[in-house]
């Protein structure tokens, strides 16, 4: 017990040092750094006040800290949130999943706005087969998802409104996408339009996840695997994505399981 009390003073002085780089680190060249150094020279000032036994000065001093503690708190409060933000225990994960759920809210935002006003859209949200053989005959855009990029990609005036967006890892890669329409006379049925054939073609040749906003009739739609199910509602929408591109894949690929997510049956 002797030989570990021994070491405690630097295991102290270890981590006390190692909190001090970190708010130094924090705070060096910001305009806190200004209120920081003026509150150490206020506690040097009050260890001089306290070794010369100032009476006057210790307790003008003393009521002073008492205020301080209260004022550093709220002078400091900005930064100290984003401190300790830094410190989530959460890890990749978590915030990886945040970012996905951002994602997933803006494309369904964007998806039900745009049903809600009848303008067409065809959306191929790439899962492990690559869609660059499409991709590299159309615009690209690599851009990062938004709603109003997607939104304006789509309107009726912009000249990449005809065709599809192919999206990967929450990046827009192109628009004005040309897919294959599907010739499979089972899936297609008289109600579906050209969108709704390209959507179950490119289905038909990869495992990408495929949106489609009928400009007839607003209701959207997912095809996938020569499946195609419309009339979805939101949050079925976001239900069906989540399953698919925010859980580990599953050791056995069933297209049965599958074909009842979409269907519902």
């Amino acid at each position: 017990m002797g030989f570990i009390g021994a070491f405690t003073p630097l295991v102290e002085i270890f981590v006390i040092a190692i909190i001090l780089n970190y708010l130094l680190s924090f705070f060096w060249n910001t305009r806190s750094m200004d209120l920081l150094i003026g509150a150490l020279a206020f506690l040097i000032i009050f260890a001089i006040t306290s070794l010369l036994h100032l009476p006057i000065l210790y307790t003008i001093m003393t009521n002073l800290a008492n205020v301080a503690a209260i004022a550093i708190l709220v002078i400091f409060q900005p930064e100290l949130r984003v401190a300790l933000s830094k410190l989530s225990l959460k890890g990749k994960r978590y915030r990886e999943v945040t970012e996905f759920d951002k994602f997933l809210d803006q494309l369904t935002n964007s998806v039900y706005k745009l049903a809600a006003k009848r303008i067409g859209a065809l959306i191929a949200l790439e899962h492990e087969d690559k869609l660059d053989e499409f991709a590299q005959k159309a615009v690209i855009l690599n851009a990062q998802f938004s709603s109003e990029l997607l939104e304006t990609i789509f309107a009726a005036s912009t000249p990449l409104h005809d065709g599809s967006v192919i999206v990967r890892d929450m990046t827009i890669v192109a628009a004005a996408v040309i897919l294959p329409l599907s010739d499979d006379s089972s899936a297609v049925t008289k109600s579906m339009g050209t969108r709704h054939r390209a959507a179950l073609g490119i289905s038909q040749h990869t495992d990408a996840l495929v949106i489609v906003v009928s400009e007839e009739s607003g209701k959207v739609s997912l095809a996938r695997e020569n499946v195609i199910t419309q009339g979805i509602k939101a949050d079925r929408f976001k239900g069906i994505i989540r399953s698919i591109y925010n859980t580990a894949p599953e050791p056995v690929k069933s297209k049965f399981s599958l074909r009842k997510l979409l269907t519902g049956a």
